[in-house]
């Protein structure tokens, strides 16, 4: 997602209304902040953005641009960044197609703390621009002005958001400025409303960071990391979840990347803590576990590269991204017999994997699939599939531990695809609280033979909006000879499974995100889960 350098045809002028209503500015201080993403598209895809409603794909509009194509659709987002961003600016080009009755718009929005809220910059064919604040089906106009938008016309928008003072452009000239507080931090967004549009040249300025003000929270704090957060941009990827804090997850970005196609290459090129962005080229056989230092993105290229028979440790080390890996029959005594092992590490994205023993017989080639241990903390799982196996997740690997796990071991599980996984889904000790939203657990393999959550060590973990299926008990309060944790269930889906266990009450979550009607995640996060669905 590399920013390119040219020019094009100048953007259309704004109309007399708005010359008569606004003074002219220029880009204000925070146009000479650190970029915090840029996409032109010029790569061909859209890796990064996160999708809801429309039609959307890369397509060519004089180079590479991103066009939402159905103007039947009621409300089209893209979304990209980080949850934690808060003063920043965003620019981006913007051509209105074709408009599906009267008072539609096209625009972009800042600070988006989920799909309905956000503060935007809308172009209508009312032919005004209105900077807005959108919660849900309320908008509240924090200005507007007098602007003809024509079909087939390229505009500049930018929205500058620093403390609760929002302002808005068009073509480099102020529409609109506002004072709100009703969303400190959030993404980015590209949006339509029953119209359809073209989008190019999306970049983003300024300092970042979390909320001044984090939500409370009952459950131990976390103890403070003893190194500095990252100083890297972030991963140009709709990253969601505990990762996103702390400072948030950058892997390997801003450094420099390397493609290997054997275990030891890779094993050379993904020790110490440079930055580094390292593409697995193939299917590798090893025997050895592969150990990853601080500071790296891991990622396939196209759907089969991973490895056989040796898995990922991540251990003492922290900003670590792994993308788009098959990583299968790991033999036990192979390091931890983990496909991936997290030790004592933090700020961790595991992304789009697939997980399994890969084996219809039933042998049960290793320990766990992902296993997240040691006071790890700061660990977002999403888009992965995990299956074919006994043990898929353990957080936190012992009862005897809560010296080093207590206020850590925070995870968010998200959007992953746990199939024949007969228990560890994950199974949790002391994490407070662990995130469990929108994933499909499935078992035809034995369904006599399984459990899908279990809570356990005074854990918290909080289970909403996931599909359940041919799952005997989906959720467990205690387990084994561990005691209870707490559990907190609500809005999930179940079918031929048995009803949840529930105890207790959970730790607030505290960053934002956007929660998928149960009914709509088996359709989903089979489609979207697993490697070949995001560019190595």
């Amino acid at each position: 997602m590399r920013l390119r350098h040219h020019h094009r045809g100048a953007p259309a002028a704004a109309g007399a209304g708005l010359t008569a209503l606004l003074l002219a500015v220029g880009l204000t201080g925070n146009a000479a902040a650190a970029t915090l993403f840029g996409d032109t598209f010029d790569d061909g895809n859209a890796d990064g953005w996160s999708k809801s409603g429309g039609d959307w794909s890369v397509v060519t509009d004089g180079s590479p641009a991103y066009r939402q194509g159905n103007n039947g659709s009621e409300l089209a987002r893209a979304f990209a960044g980080q949850t934690g961003w808060t003063d920043y600016q965003v620019q981006a080009r913007v051509k209105p197609l074709s408009f599906n009755g009267a008072n539609r718009l096209v625009g972009l929005a800042s600070r988006s703390t989920s799909s309905t809220k956000m503060y935007r910059l809308a172009l209508t064919n009312a032919n005004r621009a209105e900077l807005q604040m959108v919660n849900g089906s309320q908008i509240s106009v924090l200005g507007s002005a007098a602007l003809t938008v024509a079909t087939g016309t390229w505009y500049t928008l930018r929205i500058e958001a620093s403390g609760s003072t929002i302002r808005g452009f068009v073509n480099g000239t102020q529409i609109a400025a506002g004072t709100d507080t009703a969303y400190a931090a959030g993404r980015i967004v590209l949006v339509t409303a029953y119209a359809s549009a073209v989008f190019d040249d999306v970049v983003v300025d300024g300092a970042g960071g979390t909320p001044t003000t984090p939500p409370t929270s009952s459950s131990p704090t976390a103890s403070p990391t003893t190194s500095p957060p990252p100083t890297n941009p972030p991963p140009t990827t709709g990253l969601v979840g505990w990762a996103t804090q702390n400072g948030g997850t950058s892997g390997g970005a801003g450094g420099g990347t390397v493609t290997v196609s054997d275990p030891a290459a890779l094993a050379d090129a993904v020790e110490g803590d440079v930055a580094t962005t390292v593409r697995v080229n193939g299917n590798l056989t090893c025997s050895t576990e592969i150990r990853v230092g601080s500071n790296k993105t891991v990622i396939g290229v196209g759907a089969g590269s991973g490895l056989t028979g040796c898995g990922l440790n991540l251990r003492d080390a922290r900003n670590i991204v792994v993308r788009n890996l098959r990583i299968a029959k790991v033999r036990a005594g192979v390091g931890n017999g983990d496909a991936i092992h997290l030790d004592n590490s933090t700020n961790v994205w595991i992304d789009h994997n697939d997980l399994s023993s890969d084996t219809t017989s039933g042998t049960d080639y290793y320990d766990g699939l992902l296993d997240v241990t040691h006071g790890s903390n700061f660990v977002t799982v999403s888009w992965n599939r995990l299956h074919d196996h006994v043990k898929c997740s353990l957080v936190g690997h012992s009862d005897s531990n809560s010296g080093e796990d207590t206020g850590k071991l925070k995870v968010t599980y998200h959007h992953n695809v746990f199939s024949n996984c007969f228990q560890r889904n994950p199974r949790v000790r002391f994490g407070n609280p662990v995130h469990v939203f929108n994933n499909y657990y499935v078992n035809t393999a034995n369904p006599s033979y399984s459990y899908g959550i279990a809570t356990t060590c005074g854990a918290g973990v909080l289970v909403e909006g996931n599909s359940f299926e041919n799952m005997t008990d989906p959720t467990h309060v205690g387990e084994g000879s561990s005691p209870a944790g707490n559990l907190v269930e609500r809005n999930n889906l179940y079918v031929n499974s048995g009803a949840p266990q529930t105890a207790g009450s959970v730790a607030s979550i505290p960053y934002a995100y956007t929660l998928d009607a149960a009914s709509t995640v088996k359709a989903a996060v089979t489609a979207g889960a697993g490697t070949g669905k995001i560019s190595g």
